[in-house]
């Protein structure tokens, strides 16, 4: 829930209670609203005991996350399995990082194909004159 507080913001809201509430008020304060946070859980604990012993034993292993819609589906469509479609070794069979560094990718399924990612070999004839070393390329403004 606040896995996306750094130290340097919980050192800011503490020193921001320190100023608003005072020292001699924080220790209450802080004890008022865990007691507040407790209460609350207890209640909703409570009311998921209430909602399964309503729907019945067959219900008794029935979770509230699996409402969420992303477990749902997993769950009911996909029977349950972490990968049932196989797109978690296609998507490990792309390799951007090779393209990004001018690698040859590897090929997918076995299939090579007849990209090369060499620099070396000659120019289109329509590209013009090669370019000298260190020597940017020509800025297109309509082609970005």
């Amino acid at each position: 829930m606040f896995s996306d507080v750094g130290g340097l913001e919980l050192l800011t809201l503490v020193v921001m209670a320190i100023i608003i509430f005072g020292p001699d008020k924080l220790p209450k304060l802080i004890q008022d609203t865990m007691g507040f946070i407790r209460k609350i859980r207890a209640f909703a604990d409570n009311a998921k005991e209430d909602i399964r012993s309503e729907l019945g034993p067959e219900f008794q292993d029935f979770e509230f996350e699996d409402l969420n819609p992303k477990n749902f589906v997993r769950k009911q469509l996909m029977g349950g399995q972490d990968d049932p479609l196989g797109l978690k070794e296609m998507k490990d069979s792309l390799d951007i990082r090779s393209v990004l560094d001018d690698k040859p990718a590897t090929p997918v399924n076995g299939r090579g194909g007849s990209v090369s990612f060499d620099k070396s070999g000659p120019a289109p004839a329509s590209a013009g004159a090669p370019l000298a070393p260190g020597e940017r390329p020509p800025f297109d403004p309509d082609a970005t």
